[in-house]
């Protein structure tokens, strides 16, 4: 392979790779993850861009959840829940920020499966509904239902903990106390 034929390889690399082992952690667990990335670019390798191009990142998505999920049910010795949120905050955030990441990741780590995995390919690898849709297989009205339902329940447990208001303000409620104040 030439230099000049790999550089799109090279940019999907610089692109996804991050994304994808957030994803992949998420599936299968820090174990796993890399080497099921790793084998998500090696596949990658052998494919033509005309072959992928126009849709590298579902693409890559789908690999990587497919590769991840045969070597999860291969791999008897983790025993970890179906799809595990990876915690890593960033060095400078303050004590309470920290707190409040470990909650809304608790919460999402109780979503069902299905509901992790639409959220993760939606805020962590950032695909559109219609990526996601390639990537799971989901119609691409399920995907939205799918995460309306998701962030409904992570904003239900988040406010049953204290951590959001129990309602958010309606509109008209809003207005009203705004007059009130005046």
């Amino acid at each position: 392979m030439s230099n000049g034929s790999s550089n799109w390889i090279y940019e999907a690399l610089r692109r996804h790779e991050a994304p994808l082992l957030r994803y992949a952690t998420a599936l299968c667990g820090a174990t796993l993850a890399p080497d099921v990335v790793q084998d998500t670019f090696l596949r990658l390798c052998r494919q033509t861009p005309e072959d992928v191009l126009d849709h590298v990142t579902p693409w890559l998505f789908r690999v990587c959840r497919n590769r991840a999920l045969e070597l999860k049910r291969n791999d008897r010795s983790e025993t970890s829940p179906d799809v595990q949120v990876p915690v890593a905050p960033p060095p400078h955030a303050s004590a309470e920020r920290q707190q409040l990441l470990s909650l809304a990741l608790y919460a999402l780590d109780e979503l069902p499966a299905k509901q992790k995995e639409v959220v993760l390919l939606k805020f962590s690898g950032e695909l559109s509904y219609r990526e996601i849709s390639e990537v799971t297989g989901l119609s691409v009205s399920h995907v939205g239902v799918i995460l309306h339902e998701a962030l409904k329940k992570v904003r239900s447990n988040l406010r049953e903990r204290g951590v959001l208001a129990t309602e958010p303000p309606t509109p008209t409620a809003a207005v009203a106390t705004k007059r009130r104040a005046l």
